[in-house]
């Protein structure tokens, strides 16, 4: 993930929040390696959103799923997603809004995890941003 490319990703998810009124958001994208490449959160936003935007995809890139995913996991396989929390040292939030970024390949390059409004919306957010940068977007199922 080139900065421009995660500058386009995070501008495109805040532009398409703004465009539909969602509340103030936190957006993070993350490397394949789980590293911060960019954490921007907007005015007003609740003090945790960004934390909890972080967690959202550096969850989703150290399981490999979307944070949909690991949201239905949670309800599933409570004990799992509880014990891999311990071990990803709490930095996993198993609810929508941590979505992946992928290559045209299926390349898994990072992900995106957004917080501030809805669930969906936070990942319709992250998914626009995704794809505003050429990338696929993979939210889970």
């Amino acid at each position: 993930l080139t900065l421009e490319t995660v500058r386009t990703i995070v501008e495109k998810a805040l532009e398409f929040a703004r465009a539909r009124n969602f509340k103030p958001l936190g957006v993070v994208v993350v490397d394949a390696r789980g590293a911060t490449r960019m954490a921007v959160v907007e005015d007003g936003n609740a003090l945790l959103r960004g934390d909890i935007a972080h967690g959202k995809a550096y969850g989703a890139v150290a399981l490999g799923v979307g944070s949909r995913t690991i949201a239905k996991m949670a309800v599933e396989r409570p004990h799992f997603v509880n014990a891999v929390s311990g071990v990803a040292k709490d930095r996993l939030v198993p609810v929508a809004g941590g979505v992946l970024i992928k290559d045209g390949t299926g390349l898994l390059l990072g992900a995106v995890g957004i917080s501030g409004d809805t669930s969906d919306n936070d990942e319709a957010a992250a998914i626009a941003g995704i794809e505003a940068a050429g990338l696929t977007a993979d939210p889970g199922a």
